[in-house]
């Protein structure tokens, strides 16, 4: 995609959405790194149903230790992998106390060092809760890249590098919430709903459906 395509792209989202935001529910760094641990293979509503009961008993590193993982996974049991994620979630609390001061750490390196935490949760943080210009990829992101031309890619690693660079800096701090929004509700992987998008003339998928929706 042309250049002059990707800022018109960008335009428009900001003028719909001038202030997009995670559908996560949190209100700390820790809270949102819980949260997106969680949400892998998970809905951001099944999570938000999650936290909303978890938060109010133990929303610090502190009070997950002390809850241990017998007492986190009744919290998280209706979330896929909750054993898994329930024991990452307390040994990552451990470390922040261990190393960090009971801190979630600002950057990259530091924040994929612990249990659970890969490279998409790492730039999700970095991107939201530190306001950095990191790009997470998830799913919706990764189609919505392929598909309209934006920035094509084998696999997300390769999509979020030529994001970086395809994309200008004064849109990337918001880029990811637009993408992920635009993937989830309107370019669907299936049920893609091209009549109704804000970008249709600019998208270079061939197979549009001008019907869609």
């Amino acid at each position: 995609m042309i250049p002059e395509k990707v800022v018109q792209m960008f335009e428009r989202f900001e003028k719909a959405n001038p202030d997009p935001r995670s559908e996560l529910q949190f209100k700390s760094p820790f809270e949102l790194l819980v949260a997106v641990i969680l949400s892998a293979q998970a809905t951001d509503i099944s999570v938000n149903k999650a936290t909303e009961k978890l938060y109010p008993v133990a929303n610090t590193p502190e009070a997950i230790v002390q809850l241990g993982t017998e007492g986190l996974m009744p919290y998280v049991k209706t979330i896929n992998l909750y054993p898994t994620k329930s024991r990452n979630i307390v040994r990552m609390s451990e470390i922040l106390l261990e190393k960090h001061h009971g801190k979630v750490p600002d950057n990259r390196e530091d924040l994929e060092a612990l249990p659970g935490v890969g490279r998409k949760t790492a730039n999700v943080v970095l991107n939201t809760a530190f306001h950095q210009n990191a790009m997470a990829v998830d799913t919706h992101i990764f189609r919505v890249s392929n598909r309209t031309g934006l920035a094509p890619g084998k696999n997300v690693l390769e999509v979020e590098k030529r994001l970086v660079e395809v994309i200008p800096p004064k849109f990337m701090m918001n880029a990811h919430h637009w993408l992920l929004l635009h993937g989830r509700y309107v370019c669907k992987a299936k049920a893609f709903q091209c009549s109704g998008c804000l970008i249709s003339d600019l998208c270079e998928y061939p197979d549009k459906i001008p019907n869609a929706g």
